[in-house]
């Protein structure tokens, strides 16, 4: 099984005052293809420093991190884009869709950005849309949809690239508890499909379902360990 991510000796310092923060305290650990892990951790642990590190939206002070085997600490802010846009799909805690687009639109629209044809961007949308269960939601906007229904279409627009990492920031936060349940079981059919899914969030329940949970504290790992996920 190959090795999606892989990160050695990751810190990361904040200039802040005359002192500055380190945010991360050598952090490593990897994640293989098709894994479904859970990073947890108070406020001030260092997990949103180190999403925004996995999902290549920043850079580390020190240490080495290796993205779907690409070495990112060595790559220009250009090349760090055109990586983040290929092999890692983001779904955020307020989906981010656009209002005026439909489901459909939305998911397409990284493809719009990788340049595939239109007629090929909205054949790989509907099936995407399909496959996350929303096939008759396809021409409806945001605003016509349940916010279970929207995490959905988020969730399809992150997989239309076919990224190598699925990185989710807090995403039930939004969602009562019957909705969160949902979203959780579709994460944990896309693990069972094969999709390397890493999800950043401080909620035990949610930790739960995963079948790796990494715990941080201080900036650094505490506790890496396998477990039962629960059930749905």
């Amino acid at each position: 099984m190959s090795t999606v991510i892989s990160l050695e000796g990751i810190k990361k310092f904040y200039p802040l005052g005359k002192e500055g923060v380190w945010a991360l305290r050598g952090v490593s650990f990897e994640i293989a293809q098709g894994e479904l892990v859970a990073i947890i951790g108070p406020s001030g642990s260092g997990k949103s420093t180190l999403m925004h590190i996995l999902g290549c939206l920043d850079v580390p002070t020190e240490g080495r991190y290796r993205l779907a085997g690409r070495e990112t600490t060595l790559l220009s802010d250009s090349e760090l884009a055109h990586l983040r846009n290929q092999e890692i799909g983001f779904v955020f805690q307020t989906f981010h869709l656009l209002p005026r687009y439909t489901a459909l639109e939305n998911v397409a629209l990284p493809l719009v950005y990788a340049g595939v044809s239109k007629r090929e961007r909205l054949r790989r949308a509907q099936a995407m849309l399909e496959a996350v269960g929303l096939g008759d939601r396809l021409h409806h906007r945001p605003n016509e949809l349940s916010g279970g229904q929207r995490q959905r279409v988020a969730i399809a627009r992150a997989l239309v690239n076919n990224p190598a990492l699925l990185l989710a920031d807090e995403p039930t936060g939004n969602l009562d508890s019957a909705t969160s349940e949902e979203i959780m079981k579709l994460f944990l059919e896309l693990h069972a499909r094969g999709h390397t899914v890493v999800i950043v969030t401080h909620e035990p329940d949610i930790a739960a379902y995963a079948r790796r949970v990494i715990t941080l504290r201080d900036g650094q790992v505490v506790e890496d360990k396998r477990q039962v996920p629960a059930p749905i």
